[in-house]
C-alpha cells in the first residue's frame, strides 16, 4: 500500500481573548477596591488618561492665563483662546483651518487619529450588548470628583475616613511616652508593641522574642557575641523583656499582650473590684478552657471547689468579656463595603442605580490626544498604543458597571418579593435563571456577582446573597434556602433560653410549616448562621 503526499482545507472556529476583552473579563471580576486601585495605576501608567477633576482644573487654568494675556495685549492670547474654547467653538479667521479638527479631537474614539483615512476599530464583543458613547469624556458624568486628602469631612469618602483610624500599636506608643523608661526599656516595649497581633495577642513565646532580639544586636555590631557574653546578654534581655511585658499587660486596652485567651481573661478580671464572683472566674479560668466552653458545671464546681451558684455567676462574668482586645483597633478599610449598586423605593416600584461614589471619571488627555495627530515613526505607533489603550480601558469600565447594573435589575426583578417583605420572603434562584434573561454566560454572572454589594431597605448584600437552591415544600413550591436560613435564625431568636432547640426539633418546626428540611441540612445551616448547638446555648 502506497502512501501520496496531499493537501486538504479544513475549516474550524476557535475563540481568540483579544488583549482587550481579557481585560474587560478581568476588570468585571475585581471588586470596588481593587477596582480604585486598578485605575490608580493605570493613571500612573497612562500619560494619555486622566480624571475629569484634574482635566477641569487645568482647563480653567488655562482660560485664567488666556484672559491675562489678552488684558496685557500678548499676540498669543488668540491662540489660548482657541485651545480653551469648548469643541466645535472658533475665534476669528486663525481658528478657521482647524475649527473641523476640534470636535474631533474632543471625541470618542477617533479623537486622536492621524488626519486622513480612519484606522478601522479592533473587532471586540463584550459581555453585554450595550453600545457606548463615542466621547471620551462622556463617561461617569454623574459621578463627583474624587476628593483628596485634605477635603472637608463632609466630602471624605468611606476610605478616606477609614485610613485615619488609629490602630491598636499607634494607641498603644501613646500610651508608652507616659511612662518613664530609659532608651534600652523603651526600646523593649517597643518592640513587643510592634510584635502583637491584630487580636492583641503577643503570639510568639519569649525565649523566641529574645533570640530575635540578640540577632538583630549581632548584626548592628556586625560580629556574634562572643560565647561567654551571649549567655548573660540572652538573660538581660528576657529580664528587660519580662519588665516590659508587665508595663505592657498594665496598658489600656485591658488584655492586651496576653500569651492566650486564659491569661487575657485573666486580666480583664484582676481589673475587676475583688469580689466572691471574681476569684472564682480567677479560678475557672485556670481550669482546661474546654470544660468552660462545654459549660460543664459540674466538673468546673468539684475542680474549682466552689458552688454552684456562684460558678453560674463566674461564668457568666467571663462570657461578658472581651477576648479579642484589639478587635476595637482592627484595620476598618479592610471591612468597608461599598455598594456598587443602591436600590431604593420608588412609588410602587424600585429605583436601581449605580453608586456614583465608586464610578471613576476618566477621560482621554484631549491635548496629549490633539498632540499626537500627524506623527509617524517607531515612538508615535507606541504612544499612539497607549492612547489606544486609555481608550479600551474607558470603554471596559463602562462595559464593566453596565453589566453590573443590568444584572442587578434582574435580580430585583427576580426577587421582588424580598425587596418588600425582607429575607423571609426570598425566591430559589440559580444564576443560569439571569444568564439566559439577560443572554451571557453563567461565567459571567458569577464574576458580576462576586465581591460586588448591593445596598438595599433591608441592609447592603453581596449580589451572590440573592442566589440560592430551592427546598420541597407541602404545596409543591420550593422555598428559598436564604428564607429557610432566615426562619432558622428567627425560631432560634425565639426560642427559651432554658430550652433551646436542637436541630431535630427545629426540622420538626420547619416541616410544620411546610419545608421539608433533614436534620443535617439545619445543622449545616445553622453552622452557616454562627449559631452554636443547643447545649452551648442554654442559659445557666
Amino acid at each position: 500500500m502506497s502512501m501520496k503526499p496531499g493537501l486538504s482545507l479544513r475549516t474550524s472556529q476557535q475563540l481568540a481573548l483579544t488583549p482587550q476583552l481579557q481585560q474587560s473579563i478581568r476588570l468585571l471580576q475585581l471588586s470596588t477596591l481593587e477596582m480604585a486601585q486598578e485605575v490608580e495605576q493605570m493613571l500612573d501608567e497612562n500619560p494619555f488618561l486622566e480624571l475629569e477633576a484634574e482635566a477641569t482644573e487645568r482647563e480653567e487654568q488655562d482660560l485664567a492665563q488666556a484672559e491675562a494675556a489678552s488684558s496685557l495685549g500678548d499676540p498669543s492670547a488668540e491662540v489660548a483662546d482657541f485651545a480653551s474654547a469648548p469643541p466645535g467653538a472658533s475665534s476669528g479667521a486663525a481658528a478657521e483651518p482647524d475649527a473641523a479638527a476640534a470636535p474631533a479631537a474632543e471625541s470618542g474614539l477617533d479623537g486622536g487619529e492621524e488626519s486622513g483615512a480612519l484606522e478601522p476599530e479592533p473587532d471586540w464583543e463584550g459581555d453585554g450588548t450595550v453600545e457606548f458613547s463615542p466621547d471620551d469624556g462622556d463617561w461617569g458624568g454623574e459621578a463627583p470628583a474624587r476628593q483628596g486628602s485634605g477635603s472637608d469631612e463632609e466630602g471624605a469618602s468611606a476610605i478616606d475616613l477609614a485610613s485615619e483610624w488609629i490602630t491598636l500599636q499607634s494607641h498603644l506608643h501613646q500610651q508608652s511616652l507616659s511612662l518613664r523608661l530609659n532608651e534600652e526599656e523603651g526600646a523593649a516595649l517597643h518592640f513587643l508593641i510592634e510584635s502583637l497581633d491584630d487580636d492583641g495577642y503577643l503570639a510568639d513565646p519569649l525565649p523566641e522574642l529574645v533570640e530575635a532580639l540578640l540577632l538583630q544586636e549581632e548584626r548592628a555590631r556586625g560580629q556574634p557575641w562572643p560565647e561567654a557574653l551571649r549567655f548573660e546578654r540572652q538573660e538581660a534581655l528576657r529580664q528587660l523583656l519580662q519588665t516590659a511585658l508587665h508595663w505592657l499587660q498594665h496598658m489600656e486596652p485591658t488584655g492586651v499582650g496576653a500569651r492566650d485567651l486564659a491569661e487575657c481573661l485573666k486580666l480583664q478580671i484582676l481589673e475587676l473590684r475583688n469580689s466572691p464572683v471574681a476569684r472564682a472566674a480567677l479560678a475557672i479560668c485556670e481550669q482546661p478552657l474546654e470544660l468552660m466552653a462545654r459549660r460543664d458545671l459540674k466538673r468546673l464546681v468539684a475542680q474549682c471547689g466552689i458552688d454552684e451558684a456562684l460558678a453560674r455567676e463566674a461564668l457568666a462574668l467571663i462570657m461578658r468579656l472581651e477576648p479579642k482586645p484589639g478587635r476595637r483597633f482592627a484595620d476598618v478599610q479592610r471591612n468597608i463595603i461599598v455598594p456598587d449598586v443602591i436600590v431604593s423605593a420608588e412609588g410602587q416600584g424600585f429605583e436601581i442605580r449605580l453608586n456614583p461614589d465608586v464610578m471613576p471619571r476618566l477621560r482621554v488627555h484631549d491635548i496629549y490626544a490633539r498632540a499626537m495627530r500627524g506623527h509617524k515613526g517607531e515612538a508615535a505607533q507606541g504612544m499612539q498604543q497607549r492612547l489606544q489603550e486609555a481608550r479600551w480601558f474607558i470603554k471596559n469600565i463602562q462595559q464593566r458597571f453596565d453589566t453590573i447594573l443590568r444584572v442587578s435589575t434582574a435580580i430585583v426583578e427576580r426577587q421582588r418579593r424580598f425587596f418588600q417583605q425582607g429575607e423571609l420572603a426570598m425566591r430559589p434562584l440559580v444564576l443560569r435563571e439571569i444568564a439566559d434573561e439577560l443572554g451571557l454566560h453563567e461565567s459571567t454572572i458569577s464574576r458580576v456577582t462576586t465581591a460586588k454589594y448591593m445596598a438595599t431597605p433591608f441592609g447592603t448584600y453581596e449580589l451572590k446573597y440573592f442566589f440560592g437552591s430551592g427546598l420541597g415544600t407541602e404545596t409543591g413550591v420550593s422555598a428559598s434556602s436564604t428564607a429557610v436560613r432566615a426562619l432558622i435564625k428567627q425560631l432560634v431568636a425565639a426560642e427559651n433560653p432554658s430550652k433551646p432547640l436542637s436541630d431535630s426539633q427545629l426540622a420538626e418546626l420547619l416541616k410544620a410549616q411546610g419545608i421539608e428540611c433533614a436534620r443535617r441540612t439545619v445543622a449545616k445551616y445553622r453552622e452557616a448562621l454562627r449559631i452554636a448547638p443547643a447545649n452551648l446555648r442554654k442559659a445557666l
